[in-house]
């Protein structure tokens, strides 16, 4: 199994980073170069504990389908999507919100995940997966910092 972290400094409440992240269409306006759209669940507009979305994106010159659910939720300090179906083992994606000294937020994402297929996905993860997958949530965490940061 894989795991990564990443830290985001954004200057907005941490209500509002929250909010912003589980917008759907921030989500596929953040990754339009993978055609990133959700076609199954909810589509559209803010999630919430229980829901499920099913992304469909390409990746790899394949097109992927899988769908998440907000499997735990504590507004506004932390939230938790994971698999239910879809191309990997295992996805786990732990989301915190906390202040910052400036008044801002530190937006944290931890992930596992695993690959399928054995020591073949063990191997895969760790020579390309790993690095692919944290190079999606920096470009998604920032365009949720450009979203975030603007006047609601």
């Amino acid at each position: 199994m894989a795991s990564f972290e990443v830290s985001t400094h954004i200057a907005a409440s941490p209500e509002r980073v929250f909010e912003v992240s589980l917008d759907v269409d921030v989500h596929t306006n953040s990754l339009t170069g993978s055609d990133e759209r959700a076609i199954g669940g909810v589509t559209a507009g803010g999630l919430r504990l229980g829901d499920t979305v099913t992304w469909q994106a390409r990746h790899f010159g394949i097109r992927w389908r899988m769908t998440s659910v907000i499997s735990a939720c504590d507004y506004p300090g932390y939230f938790v999507d994971e698999q239910v179906a879809g191309p990997f083992r295992r996805w786990h994606h732990r989301h915190y919100f906390g202040p910052d000294e400036a008044s801002g937020t530190v937006m944290r994402d931890a992930i596992d995940f695993s690959a399928p297929l054995g020591p073949l996905g063990t191997l895969t993860e760790f020579v390309v997966l790993n690095r692919y997958m944290r190079q999606l949530i920096l470009l998604r965490n920032k365009y949720i910092k450009t979203i975030a940061e603007q006047q609601v």
